[in-house]
């Protein structure tokens, strides 16, 4: 048997060294990521020792961007993203808009052309999903406002890269600076029909695929095959991702992301999730490995201050937009500068752009590896900005007035209206969060005629509970001021309906304090903590797997009598 199979050497290369260094990177508290870049430097080219095969490796990578592409397909949700609309959107935007001209005008400055300064500034713009959900996790606020409105802000930025993936190639051209008598057609003329192209793609995507593959998933689940059901996740990501590029023309990413939306309309679409997760991680970590084979380290000895610069632009320039944004809507300051810690780092996309870019001639060599030497720090360092949110916040509220009135602005949200009724000021049930949990809640109270009022974090939620009539504040009801503003000190019944274990403490004792006699009713999803939460605020806490076991058993008991 032959030992210099480059594909079994790449793949053996790859993983093994980025197991070893992203290992030792999650020792050290930082994203396995890094490990995973620092493993494709050191097996490529422009470091000694072993050199993987690159034309191989870009192969791997091409893979990997489109089961990356698929899982942010099969993980957008619409709702969610339409929830924090209000500030995702325009914030967004606004955000990417900055760093690319930040990022724009370095590369001008060093006299890049236009090509490469656009492709540079908006491969600084978009932030690493990967990195932000692991980090918003670790931090448990992934499902809180903030993490909502993070979530959403990236998934903004996603959609918003995979229409510049789309409209790159026929740009090209015009951005590189050909002269104009060599195009054999119109710019406009390449430009529509690109985007004739890719309309007519997702048009069938949205009319066919999603009444189609979830049947077709429905048909193989059927079988009861594991192996069937995991082959035809993956063959439908790639197929579709690969019949995109050869009927219609548009991108692999373009592709795959449609796949994992169409999937997604299938009941089985979490399983479709799980089940397809360890390939997609794998083939995710090929694709950084082969991105890390790009970068030449001498550019750490002969370009430090260019390095330093982008790096500032990703830490500093798109934070502080983002937090100014975030502040001008609003919100408080605890969410802006979450907000801005989630921005402070590039990853998957502006490593497809930047390779892209290569490839169309629009970036040039030293242009990826600045990308990716800035990269790697702000990946290295995020987790760092994370860790500072509390210590600054704390700072700014003890010695800056202008802090402290971010917190303390007058919103016409955060009261409820002179004109609201009586009912919902005395004897009235303070109901905290309004998800998918609180919304029943509400519907049941109503249809027993008993008056409440709503505590939300969500200011898009609360004015549309407002305009539908109901009695709603907008905040965190872990403030005192939010609970005053409920009325708590004459509520009968305060119901915490946020699965936020870390701050219903805090919620219960500023309740009790403003009203001692109030009752309290919780929830949990663990069991250890809610029989902690039962001893330690004498509270009605409800577990979601008994509520559901005893409705469980009732059902079958009155078909079994």
């Amino acid at each position: 048997m032959p030992h210099s199979v480059s594909l079994i050497n790449t793949l053996a290369a790859g993983l093994g060294l980025a197991l070893l260094l992203g290992f030792l990177a999650v020792r050290l508290r930082l994203p396995a990521l890094v490990g995973y870049l620092l493993a494709g430097v050191i097996i490529g080219p422009f470091t000694p020792g072993f050199v993987a095969d690159a034309g191989i490796a870009a192969q791997l990578a091409e893979i990997g961007v489109m089961l990356l592409m698929f899982g942010v397909g099969l993980h957008f949700s619409l709702d969610d993203l339409l929830a924090v609309r209000k500030i995702a959107v325009p914030g967004a935007l606004v955000q990417i808009a900055v760093a690319t001209v930040l990022g724009g005008a370095l590369a001008t400055w060093w006299d890049w052309n236009l090509g490469a300064a656009l492709v540079f500034g908006l491969s600084l713009s978009v932030a690493s999903t990967v990195v932000l959900l692991r980090a918003l996790e670790s931090l448990g606020i992934l499902d809180s406002l903030t993490g909502r409105i993070a979530v959403g802000w990236l998934v903004v930025e996603d959609l918003a890269m995979v229409l510049v993936l789309v409209l790159m190639p026929p740009l090209a051209n015009a951005l590189v600076g050909v002269d104009p008598g060599q195009r054999t057609e119109p710019i406009w003329q390449t430009l529509g029909l690109t985007l004739l192209q890719v309309g007519g793609f997702v048009a069938l995507m949205l009319v066919v695929g999603r009444r189609l593959f979830p049947w077709v998933l429905w048909q193989v689940t059927r079988t009861g095959s594991r192996e069937l059901f995991t082959l035809c996740v993956v063959a439908a990501a790639v197929g579709i991702a690969f019949s995109a590029a050869a009927l219609f023309g548009v991108s692999f990413a373009l592709g795959a992301f449609f796949a994992g939306m169409v999937m997604r309309e299938s009941e089985f679409s979490h399983r479709a999730a799980q089940e397809s997760l360890p390939l997609r991680d794998a083939f995710a970590v090929l694709f950084f490995v082969s991105v890390g084979m790009l970068f030449n380290p001498m550019v750490l000895v002969e370009r430090p201050l260019q390095v330093l610069a982008v790096v500032l632009v990703i830490v500093v320039g798109k934070s502080v937009a983002a937090c100014a944004l975030v502040l001008l809507f609003r919100y408080p300051l605890g969410t802006a500068l979450t907000v801005s810690a989630s921005l402070a780092q590039i990853g998957e996309f502006s490593f497809i752009l930047a390779s892209l870019g290569g490839r169309l001639g629009l970036l040039p060599v030293e242009g990826q590896s600045l990308l990716l030497a800035a990269g790697l720090i702000s990946i290295a360092t995020n987790p760092l900005w994370f860790s500072l949110i509390a210590p600054i916040q704390k700072w700014l509220h003890a010695h800056s007035s202008f802090a402290r009135g971010l917190e303390a602005r007058d919103d016409p949200l955060a009261e409820l209206p002179m004109s609201t009724a009586a009912k919902y000021l005395s004897r009235q049930v303070v109901l905290v969060g309004y998800g998918r949990v609180g919304r029943r809640i509400a519907a049941t109270l109503s249809a027993h005629d008993i008056p409440f009022v709503v505590a939300e974090q969500n200011r898009e939620l609360v004015e549309k509970l407002r305009a539908e009539g109901m009695a709603a504040v907008w905040g965190d009801a872990a403030e005192p001021g939010v609970l005053i503003q409920a009325h708590i000190a004459r509520a009968r019944v305060l119901v915490v309906a946020t699965a936020d274990a870390i701050n219903v403490r805090q919620m219960i004792e500023a309740a009790r304090t403003l009203n001692p006699a109030i009752e309290t009713v919780i929830r949990s999803h663990n069991e250890d903590e809610a029989r902690l939460l039962a001893q330690e605020v004498s509270a009605t806490v409800l577990l979601g797997e008994d509520e559901l076991a005893q409705a469980m058993a009732r059902a079958v008991i009155s078909h079994a009598a």
